[in-house]
């Protein structure tokens, strides 16, 4: 039996530790905030409850496999999980609207061409086949197995270009993918709210990036009942039950070593008799999982300094997070309203251009989510919506975010504008919403910040673009010391998290005989 500390109570890092604590080690989670599920958060006012982080769930097979390894109870069993269909509902910007059903590619065609016009369900089916053959080829390696020493193949991009017609150089940006193989703006910018869902700008995102709507396509969109927050007390529970102990309100401070490996993990310890800061308890272990976001390790100095040879080679990639409109709506949700809509931006190119500029645009994407979920609201005369945009959020410091406390950062009058525009574009799918309206809650990078470390949400590995895209190897340089979660292998997002810490128990529990998550 290890004794193992893992830092941080994300969904990565509670994956990790209760596969951990199955296979017979003695597990401790330190966490610094007062409660787990990291970005997996909830607000609550006035019997309304919102999700702060993730308000869909793709790939829900990662977290079968957890609940099926952990325990005797299954995860339907534990949560309540519902398909969305239809998945989504889209508003482009010339009014044009088109609802795409559930994991149905036939079902997708012929909603895009009855939509758009004939032709433009077999170009996106056309472009999905070729996604298709990126996954297949990316799945295993890229998701399933560990990193291997050598990254370099990852560096090339395995979306292929269209095997016939003109164009026979693979486009190398999804944005170009979108300009050259659909044809029709309303097609790109589709394909661009994809990488946007999961924090990528389309103009820099490589072409491998045509996975995720091939992905959620193809393996559909669920809601667990209750919210994404029920599915982090589940997570939570299941630890529970299999003794993992949490120790909440508790930040380290430091990844002790010793003789070059992680021997323990150092506790914040107050102040010394001088005044300055004192030494922490030393919590001594076998191994230490780090599952909290690694820039605000690596930025406080939590992680050694001979583990930073993996300073995560996309960190400075990583820019982008999300602003969130919590908004408390008087009058009963209509029966036929759709769970999410995507309305998309009045003025794409701008939008494209904000984040290279690093500031936020005025009209930007918002995805609209509208659970029909009668424990979000104080009773069936209101509605819980929750608005999302995806932002450039800057660096890791208060100083090179806009969000931040920098002379540049935006005032909290920008900041009200900015939700304003969000509310006023959600209202192409909540009719009538300024005058529903209760209360908001606007919560911005700045909010991400308090609550994990950091100002940015990582996105999945992709391959491609040289390689930039790869998060951090789950094991670390330093013997010992092993990364979860969002910002290491294979990246950000639930599922990818929950893959995470499937990986890192692999790695502690099999040793270098783990190949990867069956």
């Amino acid at each position: 039996m290890a004794r193992i500390a893992v830092i941080g109570a994300g969904m990565g890092a509670m994956a990790a530790a209760a596969r951990l604590a199955v296979a017979g080690h003695r597990v401790t989670v330190y966490e610094r905030a007062t409660t787990y599920g990291g970005s997996v958060g909830r607000f609550e006012r006035d019997g309304f409850a919102f999700d702060t982080g993730p308000g869909l769930l793709h790939l829900p097979a990662v977290y079968r496999d957890l609940f099926v390894k952990t325990g005797r109870e299954p995860l339907e069993r534990c949560v309540g999980l519902t398909q969305v269909d239809p998945a989504s509902r889209h508003v482009f910007a010339d009014g044009t609207a088109v609802s795409l059903p559930n994991a149905s590619r036939a079902g997708i065609v012929s909603a895009l061409d009855s939509a758009l016009g004939a032709g433009a369900g077999a170009r996106w089916g056309d472009f999905l086949g070729r996604a298709r053959d990126a996954w297949d080829r990316a799945r295993r390696p890229l998701l399933e197995e560990p990193l291997p020493a050598d990254v370099s193949p990852f560096a090339r991009d395995p979306y292929p270009a269209p095997r016939t017609g003109l164009l026979r150089r693979p486009a190398r940006t999804l944005a170009e993918v979108g300009r050259r193989e659909l044809g029709d703006p309303r097609l790109a910018a589709l394909l661009d709210a994809y990488a946007l869902a999961y924090g990528f700008d389309p103009a820099t995102a490589p072409a491998s990036a045509a996975v995720l709507p091939y992905m959620e396509q193809t393996f559909g969109t669920w809601y667990v009942r209750g919210g994404i927050r029920a599915l982090a007390d589940a997570v939570h529970e299941r630890c529970l039950a299999r003794k993992v102990e949490f120790v909440l309100g508790a930040e380290v401070t430091a990844v002790v070593v010793e003789k070059g490996r992680a021997v323990g993990v150092e506790l914040g310890g107050g102040t010394s008799g001088d005044g300055g800061p004192g030494r922490g308890r030393v919590v001594e272990a076998d191994h230490v999982v780090a599952g909290a976001p690694l820039p605000a390790l690596y930025r406080d100095q939590v992680l050694p300094w001979e583990s930073q040879d993996e300073w995560p080679r996309h960190q400075s990639a990583v820019r982008t997070g999300r602003v969130t409109v919590c908004l408390a709506l008087r009058g009963a949700r209509p029966t036929d309203a759709v769970h999410r809509t995507v309305v998309h931006s009045a003025d794409r190119a701008g939008e494209l251009r904000s984040f290279g500029a690093g500031r936020p645009c005025d009209r930007p994407t918002v995805v609209v989510l509208r659970p029909d979920d009668g424990s979000l609201r104080p009773d069936g005369g209101h509605e819980s919506v929750t608005l999302t945009a995806t932002v450039p959020a800057g660096g890791a410091r208060p100083s090179e975010s806009p969000w931040g406390e920098g002379p540049d950062a935006l005032s909290p009058e920008a900041v009200e504008a900015f939700a304003d525009r969000m509310v006023e574009a959600a209202e192409a799918a909540v009719p009538g919403l300024r005058e529903r309206l209760l209360w908001r809650e606007v919560r911005t990078p700045a909010d991400t910040y308090r609550d994990t470390g950091v100002f940015q949400v990582p996105g999945p590995a992709l391959a491609g673009a040289g390689g930039t895209l790869l998060p951090a190897d789950n094991r670390a340089p330093l013997p010992g010391l092993y990364f979860a979660g969002g910002w290491s292998h294979p990246g950000g997002g639930l599922a990818h998290a929950g893959m995470s810490g499937a990986l890192v128990a692999g790695l502690i529990v099999e040793g270098a005989d783990f190949r990867g998550s069956q």
